[in-house]
């Protein structure tokens, strides 16, 4: 069977603010020293397992030109571009509908666009196990991923072990649930019975169409005439039409918090969901003073601290814990506790009508 990737790239990136822009957002950024993008990354590390005339990337309007700028060797008409945003089901549908449309059946890879991953080989293992589990009837599959220590920001997947499906390694989903608070992720951590859920998945393009048919089929009589449109001069008004009126869902409330046949693969392949400015001392060598320097820095008796520079010359003295990041219009200086509250300035940009900087 044809095995596809579907990478979600319409994401905005707010926590990464003020590097990550609407104009330009996390995905298309490159955080790592070697100059690749995040997208860059996430297709390249794909190439052993699928052609790139099977990567299909979904993405805003908006960002039609960054895509083929960055994918250069991606067929244009796999560059799936939505009217507007309405989360991941009607990204995955869309996905799902197209692929449906151009193959009539194929195994579907849907992937964020800017995580990262150190073992590469062990990465794709994984997804090869996970194709073999979701070619079996309607089976559909989540990646999870071994947790480390008790985070709060992840959802998390409950796993049971099922006999009856007699694959090694491969469990059954009993349930998906929130982001925890800290007591409950230590609980989850000590049950070993829980894995992060990485938004990860890997189905047949019928099985998640089936089950968006069953579990939402309001969005899915809109995805039945965006597929019968595909390939014609229709095409561009019908998909508008139809996905501006969709509503807003995740993938995960709208299909695999309520589905059967949920499995899922723990993956232990250095995963890092690259979510906010912590992010990058972990994924970046740090000093022997645990600091993480870009650009022209200076730093005296500082510690533990991410400072990344543009075209100005900072001076970091005395300080610890802190994340400092410049850009030509504007300056981010945060404490490494609060790095989920970034988004919160954007909020307030907003609110004071400084779209300029948003």
């Amino acid at each position: 069977m044809k095995i596809t990737a579907v990478i979600m790239a319409g994401g905005r990136g707010e926590r990464f603010w003020p590097k990550s822009r609407n104009d330009r957002p996390k995905q298309f950024l490159a955080l790592t020293k070697d100059g690749e993008t995040m997208i860059q990354k996430t297709v390249k590390r794909l190439m052993p397992m699928v052609a790139m005339e099977d990567v299909f990337v979904v993405t805003n309007v908006s960002y039609a030109g960054l895509v083929r700028e960055q994918l250069p060797e991606l067929p244009e008409e796999n560059v799936l571009l939505e009217p507007c945003a309405r989360n991941t089901a009607p990204c995955v549908g869309l996905a799902a509908a197209v692929i449906r449309k151009k193959y009539g059946e194929a195994m579907m890879l849907v992937l964020p666009s800017d995580h990262l991953i150190r073992y590469e080989d062990m990465y794709v293992d994984t997804l090869r196990q996970a194709v073999s589990v979701a070619e079996k009837e309607q089976n559909l599959v989540t990646i999870g991923i071994t947790p480390a220590y008790p985070e709060t920001g992840y959802g998390y997947i409950k796993f049971e072990r099922d006999a009856a499906l007699g694959i090694p390694g491969v469990y059954r989903v009993e349930r998906f649930v929130e982001k925890p608070d800290l007591d409950t992720a230590k609980e989850y951590l000590a049950s070993h019975r829980y894995l992060w859920n990485s938004g990860m998945f890997v189905w047949k393009a019928s099985s998640i169409l089936i089950n968006i048919q069953k579990l939402m089929p309001d969005i899915y009589e809109g995805l039945t005439a965006i597929e019968e449109a595909v390939g014609s001069k229709e095409y561009p008004q019908v998909l508008e039409e139809n996905y501006e009126a969709f509503r807003s869902e995740s993938i995960d409330f709208g299909v695999m918090e309520k589905a059967d046949n949920i499995y899922t693969l723990p993956g232990s392949f250095g995963w890092d969901d690259v979510g906010n400015w912590l992010a990058v001392e972990r994924i970046n060598s740090t000093n022997e003073l645990g600091n993480y320097i870009e650009g022209d820095v200076i730093t005296i008796g500082t510690r533990r601290s991410t400072v990344c520079g543009g075209k100005r010359l900072i001076a970091a003295v005395g300080v610890e814990d802190l994340i400092v990041v410049d850009t030509d219009d504007a300056v981010l200086i945060c404490a490494k506790d609060s790095t989920q509250d970034v988004k919160k300035v954007i909020e307030n940009l907003k609110i004071c009508n400084r779209s300029q900087l948003v």
